[in-house]
């Protein structure tokens, strides 16, 4: 078992509101997270389908967060690797971090959206090897090492090939992550399987930390994060009443889609469909402790989705996290120095 060295705030920006007010929000939820002393912040990207995500740009989105903010680590949870141009994120990740003064984190996948490949004349069924080319020359650039035709990334910045966190949902691409010596994401989206539609978060991804740890490299300190959705509130029945709300807005949407929301009519099963820690901070704490692979992870990273709560709700269960609940987990604040690697 590991000790919850770090506690992180994800969004994937999915406020109520047009874009421009999704940032505004999303800024102010952050620079809120980094009051309550959050170690770590991460924006999702998204390309289209301003209902799965509002940020199709996060190196933009984090710039005017790196001016607002001064302490917290700002990552991104994740880039879509294989829809970029490799050296373009080398180059944007390096000068943003220079602006940062060091606080960026970099979460890479293959990504999940598949429609999206076709978009960008690719063909989704070659986004592993797309990514796998990719995430080399990422390597290369920031490494200072000569790229294709001779040419070296400038500014450098070797330092962000020790902050660099991979997302999978497979135990295949845990132990790549490993081997490489990188961080592990864990989602909480994580897809269950037609031979085990009903498996928890733990039982799928407890294999794919035995496998990231099996695979790291001697000297490596481990990193796995852990995102879950956690909405605390002061009340329960304020959170059931915002959770009867988000969660049948979020079913709805996926049913309109085709997407197989594995059942879950009342509201207590889709609280436990789409896997939801909420209610007061001790009913937080007993559903976290419940889930034994994020006694296993380092950091925790929460989310709203799906309940998606109005801005002030959010706010306040930010708060309470960091209160209460985080430290009931282990967690201390401004108790680990940073995010990168002790080799």
């Amino acid at each position: 078992m590991t000790t919850l060295k770090r506690l992180g705030f994800f969004t994937r920006l999915l406020d109520d509101a047009p874009p421009a007010e999704r940032y505004r929000l999303a800024t102010a939820q952050i620079a809120h997270a980094e009051a309550c002393g959050f170690d770590s912040a991460w924006v999702a990207q998204h390309h289209f389908h301003e209902d799965e995500g509002g940020l199709p740009a996060p190196f933009v989105f984090l710039s005017q967060l790196a001016a607002r903010t001064s302490r917290i680590r700002l990552g991104t949870g994740i880039v879509t690797l294989p829809l970029e141009l490799p050296i373009r994120v080398a180059e944007d990740a390096a000068v943003l971090d220079l602006l940062a003064d060091g606080r960026l984190e970099v979460g890479i996948g293959p990504g999940g959206n598949l429609s999206a490949f076709h978009a960008f004349g690719l063909e989704s069924a070659e986004r592993g090897a797309i990514f796998s080319r990719n995430a080399a020359l990422l390597l290369d650039a920031w490494s200072g090492r000569p790229l294709p035709g001779g040419d070296r990334l400038y500014p450098t910045n070797p330092s962000l090939v020790d902050r660099v966190w991979q997302a999978t949902f497979t135990v295949d691409g845990a132990r790549r992550a490993g081997a490489a010596g990188d961080g592990l994401m864990l989602s909480r989206t994580q897809p269950r399987t037609a031979e085990a539609p009903n498996a928890t978060l733990a039982d799928i991804q407890n294999p794919m930390v035995d496998a990231y740890l099996g695979a790291l490299p001697a000297g490596r300190e481990p990193r796995i994060m852990a995102s879950r959705s956690v909405f605390v509130t002061d009340e329960r029945k304020e959170a059931m009443r915002l959770a009867e709300i988000g969660l049948g807005r979020f079913r709805t949407r996926l049913e309109s889609v085709g997407r197989d929301t594995r059942g879950g009519a009342t509201l207590a099963e889709m609280i436990h469909t789409f896997d939801v820690h909420l209610g007061t901070p001790a009913e937080v704490i007993a559903s976290l402790q419940a889930d034994s692979t994020i006694a296993r992870a380092t950091d925790l990273a929460v989310q709203v989705h799906s309940i998606d709560p109005p801005h002030p709700f959010i706010l306040r269960s930010l708060e309470l996290v960091a209160e209460v609940v985080a430290p009931a987990m282990g967690w201390v604040r401004d108790g680990v120095p940073g995010m990168r690697h002790v080799a």
